[in-house]
């Protein structure tokens, strides 16, 4: 999973298969390529270096799920629309660069929420922006999930 703006700059990406594009100068060389074949395109699904890509763009970002050629293009488009679905919750529906670096360390929960290890746990927006929900002040640490326990504690050593 990969999200780059409109220079085909990464924001922030995901790689699960340490076989495939497994240093950071083949993922680079791998998202220049990806970003210049798509991002002039109206489709939604490409093949490319053995991957099959589906992705979304809006205004200033564009947003992309990979899998090997022989996935299922309707699963993955299902990864895709989830992680674009829960962004645009997370960021109540006004999603641009500007708002996504500012909450970078939620879609990043979000983004672990989603996929773990390469498999898909969920494919649900609103189930997965509830377990990364910052506004867990009101709720007792013992009914917290596992990520709002993890993100609290990090903003409170963050401060």
């Amino acid at each position: 999973m990969c999200i780059m703006d409109n220079d085909g700059n990464r924001i922030l990406a995901k790689y699960y298969d340490k076989n495939i594009l497994s240093t950071l100068k083949e993922q680079k060389a791998f998202e220049k390529n990806l970003f210049n074949k798509t991002h002039r395109s109206n489709t939604e699904i490409i093949m490319l270096d053995g991957l099959t890509c589906v992705y979304k763009s809006n205004v200033d970002l564009f947003f992309y799920v990979m899998g090997n050629a022989y996935e299922n293009e309707l699963i993955l488009l299902s990864v895709l629309n989830c992680l674009y679905d829960s962004i645009s919750l997370i960021l109540k529906k006004n999603v641009e660069k500007r708002l996504v670096l500012e909450n970078l360390e939620i879609i990043m929960l979000a983004f672990d929420e989603i996929c773990d290890g390469g498999i898909i746990l969920d494919a649900d927006p609103s189930s997965v922006v509830k377990r990364v929900d910052l506004r867990n002040d009101d709720i007792p640490i013992a009914e917290q999930t596992v990520a709002q326990t993890q993100l609290s504690l990090f903003c409170f050593w963050y401060r």
